[in-house]
């Protein structure tokens, strides 16, 4: 950012702005897509979406002006969300019972741009200014695209529906008024909220509080994301033995264990490595909690997956949205607020369950007096 607002001539503030842009123009892409994806040729949109995201990117790659620099960022976070809001439809219909598996070998995959993407990003800034960045994701997207002409995804759609406006309020309305659904879909938002806690603060935490080493810092953040990555691949193992019910409720128990210590150990001073190593299994444990009840939402809908993705992921970053000014609000002058947003969340989700098990049994006793 810093090479860009230099480049550009603006204040590195403006440029941030971007970052917020971005976000905003993923979530409302999603929003439009969603449906789209239940309606035609997921491969067709995912093709189209990419097309327009290597189309942003070129242009991000040539603009001198930053406010073409911040349209361009919205239009290519809008075209990419078409190639994301697929994702999990097309993992729904090939696992169909063991979606978790799928959702977490992808959060696995996910995961690996993290780490990789700041040396990478690095490694291009060495030999060239920050344009080649939006060149590579240019040619990226267009080897994605060239993939995708290899793989047949045969899903069926709703082809005969009509597009109108009255075709998008009616998928929302069936995801949003499905009560068998509604409290894993605040679990899965709850779940993303912990995760932005982590995200927003881990910087504060580890450069500002503990004063490491950016080289520290690299390695310290690396292992909370691996551990993460393991808590994903636990569940592909045992999910298909345990079911995902299960595993949401095994990977409450991890969080709940390990957000207690977390609040307790960061009211105290410990070293470095104490925290970091009861983060590591906190992280873990969200990957268990995010993958099993985004599957539980997606079964929950046979031929809106596109839209229940959408309502996944909106809420996503909005409940990601709101942690930078509630961490404000609170003064961070220690990790205290950030491992206690953590533990409310875990704990809020558990609520969640227990209502959602509440309902589950009163739909049961209804079925059996029937």
């Amino acid at each position: 950012m810093l090479a860009i607002a230099d480049s550009l001539n603006s204040p590195l503030e403006q440029v941030q702005v971007s970052l917020s842009s971005y976000l905003a123009g993923y979530a409302v892409g999603m929003m439009v897509f969603g449906p789209l994806a239940d309606r035609f040729s997921r491969q067709t949109l995912a093709i189209w979406g990419l097309v327009g995201f290597t189309a942003s990117s070129i242009g991000l790659a040539l603009t001198n002006d930053i406010d073409m620099f911040c349209f361009l960022r919205v239009v290519q976070a809008f075209c990419g969300a078409a190639a994301t809001v697929v994702v999990p439809g097309v993992i729904r219909y090939y696992y169909k019972e063991h979606t978790a598996k799928g959702m977490s070998y992808v959060s696995m995959i996910m995961m690996i741009a993290p780490l990789i993407a700041p040396s990478l990003g690095a490694l291009i800034l060495l030999y060239f200014d920050w344009h080649a960045i939006f060149w590579f994701l240019a040619i990226y997207a267009i080897l994605v695209i060239i993939a995708l002409q290899f793989f047949c995804i045969a899903i069926p759609t709703k082809a005969d529906v009509p597009l109108s406006l009255s075709f998008f309020l009616k998928s929302y309305r069936i995801v949003l008024t499905q009560k068998k659904a509604r409290y894993d879909i605040l679990s899965s938002m709850l779940a993303s909220f912990a995760f932005f806690c982590f995200l927003t603060s881990v910087s504060f935490i580890y450069l500002e509080y503990y004063g490491v080493s950016e080289q520290l810092f690299g390695v310290l953040f690396a292992m909370n994301v691996i551990a993460l990555m393991l808590g994903n691949f636990a569940n592909t193992r045992l999910v298909p033995r345990l079911g995902s019910r299960r595993m949401l409720n095994i990977g409450l128990a991890i969080g709940v264990v390990c957000s207690t210590i977390l609040v307790i150990l960061s009211s105290q001073s410990v070293s470095v490595w104490v925290l970091a190593s009861a983060i590591a299994p906190l992280m873990m444990s969200l990957g268990i909690i995010a993958s099993n009840a985004d599957a539980l939402i997606l079964l929950s809908f046979e031929h809106q997956t596109g839209t229940a993705t959408a309502v996944i992921g909106t809420l996503r970053f909005g409940s990601g949205a709101l942690v930078g000014p509630l961490l404000a609000l609170a003064v961070p002058e220690s990790p205290l607020p950030f491992s206690s947003f953590m533990f409310a969340a875990i704990v809020l989700t558990i609520v969640c369950q227990l209502l959602n098990r509440r309902f589950e049994k009163s739909v049961n006793a209804t079925e059996i007096k029937e």
